[in-house]
Parts: structure tokens; C-alpha cells; sequence
């Protein structure tokens, strides 16, 4: 069967482009995007041998996907008989992976979707299953594993309908690249329909694997140092915020201020760049940044946590928190992560990244859906008035969330049939 013109066009581009390679993953360098040790990797080079025995390669896009996949490679490793590698295109990813991968996995940087990088990293590496994790689709990558005859699953699967509408655009580019897969392995059955629509062979829904994943981590001393700094005062969180949601928290702030005195609001922007920003748009409203070495005093009223890898700490702090990238159309961030703290969560209405693990923990709860300042500050102050509601709250959210687990073993059962079926 011929390839769509589509996948053909991109074939040509990015062979036509493949010469300057290098030089753009060395620009990115000087940016802080890529790691200058390992620019070699992402032109698909490598001094790191492949492992004897049977490979099942896993690539996620970056720090969430990889995160979400860490139950899964575990579990591989821990039924034996396989050695597993991972990819991921960002340096947090990477660094990230460098303090939590099992003993017996291997992190590379995911080739550019170059013909010819794709095909040295296929040609060292030979994987025979190769799982990738929600929807990071790289049209070369994929078929020219296909052609080698990996056998390929999605996994974790998700497509907004706003994604999944584009690509009608392009439906027959679309289902040749859905096509390559032999599973397509949905969080939920709405997430399925889309993909059946746009021609995937074999849709299974067997749920999220994020809802498998273990405890955010938690350097214990900073956790004390930071409830001793917060003492018994109410804390606001809003975690993973986007511009326009720290416009709505700010003002949710002054609202409980006016009944809650020594309310500390604590800000964790989604990109740590941003925290100049929020400190602008705190105006007169006491601020400390983390970044900077801020502390929190009494006076603070506004603390921004612009710093990686915090949210295990933060999710600690409080039985509830603001989660963003809901007030804004983007569809919502990890709802399971704070839920297995113990943390309820309050939500915008965009969730649809995650819609069925959205309605598990926020029905476990019996509340949490806001839309605006009032909405935030009057949720708020219901909890912060009794904490024996909020802690319940916090409770009932981590069953919610632990209702949806099992996806890490349906996806491992099928990912050792691929295996069988490719011996």
C-alpha cells in the first residue's frame, strides 16, 4: 500500500533537513533544551551497548509520561526475562529518570525524526515491542519500527476531541500512522471511540497507568522545614497554574484574606520560568519567590514555588488544592497525583485530558468544580472552617483515585503477548 502523500511530504522534509541535525540539536544546547553530553543520541548515535536477550523499548514524550510509565517498567523488569529501554526528548525528562529508573532500564534521548537518525537508533537498539506512551507520534519513527517489525502498542492512550478533529484533516495520514500500531491501549472508552474513528486496528480500554504510579516523592527535611515555616496557618494551593489562573487564585487570595487573616497562598506555576511574572502580578500583596531563596515569614501572603520537582511537597501541605490547566482550555493536569496525597482537589471545567479520572476523584468527593474567583474563595472557606471536612476530603480522593487502578497489569499482560507473538 502506498503512503499517504502527507507522511510521504514529511519522509522528504525531514530527510531534506537532516544535514543541518546537528547543528539545530547544537542551538538547542546553548538554549539549556538539549543535555551536550548526549547531543549524539538524539542523532541517533550511541556508545551505549544494547543488552543481550529481548528489549522492550518504552518512549514518552517527557516528565509526565515518563513518570506515568515508571509502574509499567518496574513491573517488566520485576516478571524477568526482559531488559528495558527508554526514551524521552526533554532534559528534566532525562534528569528525572537519571534518580527514579529501576536497576536493569536504559534512558536515551529519543532520536530526531530524522530518516536516517531513526534508522541508526533502530539498527543499534532492535527492539522487539516497542510501547509508546499516551500520544507522542514521530510519523518516522513509528513506521520505520513498524517496517523493522517491532511490535507497537499506544499506551496510556489519549487524544482530546480537539486533536482528534485535526486530525480529520489529515485522516488517511492519520490512520496509516494508527494503523502501525497492533494495540491502541485508551484511558477510558470516550478516549477509544476517537481512536477507532480515526482507524486504529485494535482499541482496548484498560484504563490509566498514572493511576498505578507511586507517591510523589518528598525530601522529608524540607517538608518539616516547611510545615515549621507555615505553622497553623490556612494554606491556599494552586498548583500547576497557567496564565489566567494566577489571575483568578490572586483575587480568590484578597476574598479570604478579608475572613482569614493570616491565609498564606502558595502558587506553583506549571513552568518555573514564569515566576517573575506571578511576582508582578502580586502587586502589593506580600511574595517570596523559592527560586530566589525566599522564605516564608509571617508577613508572606503570597509564596510562588517556581522550582522543579516540588509538587510531592506541596501536595503534603494541605488536605485541598487548586489544580491548573483547567481554568484555561488545556485540559487539566494530573488530578491522580495530588488524590494520592490525600489532597482533594478543586477543578476548572477543562479536564478532558484526563475526564474519567477528573469524575472519579471529584464524584469521591462530592464537590470541587469551579469556575471562578467566588468559587475558589467560597470552597475554600467552607474547608478552612472545618478542617475535619477537608482531611475527609483528602481522604475521599485518594479512594477515588485508587479505584482506577489496575491499568499497570493489563498493559504489562499485553505487552508480553506482543513479546510472544514477535518471537
Amino acid at each position: 500500500m502506498s503512503r499517504p502523500l502527507g507522511l510521504t511530504a514529511w519522509r522528504l522534509l525531514t530527510a531534506a533537513i537532516a544535514p543541518f541535525a546537528s547543528l539545530y540539536v547544537r542551538q538547542r544546547a546553548t538554549r539549556g533544551k538539549e543535555d551536550r553530553a548526549r547531543l549524539n543520541e538524539r542523532l541517533g548515535i550511541t556508545a551505549t551497548p544494547r543488552p543481550q536477550g529481548r528489549l522492550v523499548w518504552m518512549h514518552g514524550a517527557s516528565v509526565g509520561e515518563s513518570l506515568s510509565a515508571l509502574p509499567l517498567i518496574e513491573r517488566l523488569l520485576a516478571d524477568g526475562g526482559v531488559n528495558v529501554l527508554v526514551t524521552s526528548g526533554t532534559v528534566t525528562s532525562a534528569a528525572m529518570m537519571a534518580r527514579r529508573l529501576p536497576q536493569g532500564a536504559i534512558h536515551q534521548f529519543v532520536p530526531l525524526d530524522t530518516p536516517g537518525a531513526v534508522a541508526r537508533f533502530l539498527e543499534h537498539w532492535r527492539p522487539q515491542v516497542g510501547l509508546f506512551v499516551e500520544s507522542d507520534l514521530w510519523p518516522n519513527l513509528i513506521l520505520y519500527a513498524a517496517k523493522r517489525g517491532v511490535r507497537l502498542a499506544l499506551v496510556n492512550a489519549r487524544i482530546s476531541a480537539r486533536s482528534a478533529e485535526r486530525w480529520r484533516w489529515a485522516r488517511k495520514s492519520g490512520a496509516a500512522l494508527l494503523g502501525a500500531f497492533d494495540v491502541v491501549l485508551a484511558q477510558d472508552e470516550e478516549i477509544a471511540a476517537r481512536f477507532r474513528t480515526l482507524g486504529a486496528r485494535d482499541v482496548q480500554v484498560v484504563g490509566s497507568l498514572k493511576a498505578d504510579a507511586p507517591p510523589l516523592p518528598v525530601d522529608e527535611a524540607k517538608l518539616s522545614a516547611m510545615r515549621a515555616m507555615i505553622g497553623d496557618r490556612p494554606v491556599l494551593l494552586a498548583a500547576q497554574t497557567h496564565p489566567g489562573e494566577d489571575e483568578t487564585v490572586l483575587p480568590a487570595h484578597d476574598l479570604l484574606r478579608a475572613r482569614f487573616p493570616d491565609l498564606l497562598t502558595i502558587l506553583v506555576p506549571r513552568h518555573v520560568e514564569r515566576g517573575g511574572e506571578i511576582e508582578m502580578l502580586c502587586g502589593a500583596r506580600a511574595s517570596k519567590r523559592r527560586s530566589t531563596g525566599g522564605t516564608i515569614t509571617a508577613q508572606t501572603a503570597i509564596y510562588i514555588a517556581d522550582t522543579m520537582g516540588e509538587l510531592g511537597l506541596f501536595y503534603r501541605l494541605t488536605p485541598f488544592c487548586f489544580l491548573g490547566g483547567t481554568l484555561v482550555p488545556l485540559g487539566g493536569h494530573n488530578v491522580l497525583e495530588p488524590a494520592a496525597l490525600h489532597c482533594a482537589v478543586l477543578a476548572g471545567p477543562h479536564t478532558a485530558n484526563a475526564a474519567s479520572a477528573f469524575a472519579a476523584v471529584l464524584v469521591a468527593q462530592g464537590f470541587g468544580r469551579v469556575s471562578t474567583s467566588a468559587d475558589i474563595a467560597r470552597e475554600a472557606a467552607r474547608l478552612f472552617a472545618d478542617p475535619g471536612a477537608g482531611h475527609a476530603a483528602g481522604d475521599a480522593a485518594a479512594r477515588g483515585a485508587a479505584a482506577l487502578s489496575g491499568a499497570v497489569m493489563r498493559t504489562t499482560d499485553i505487552a508480553r503477548k506482543l513479546l510472544d507473538a514477535r518471537a
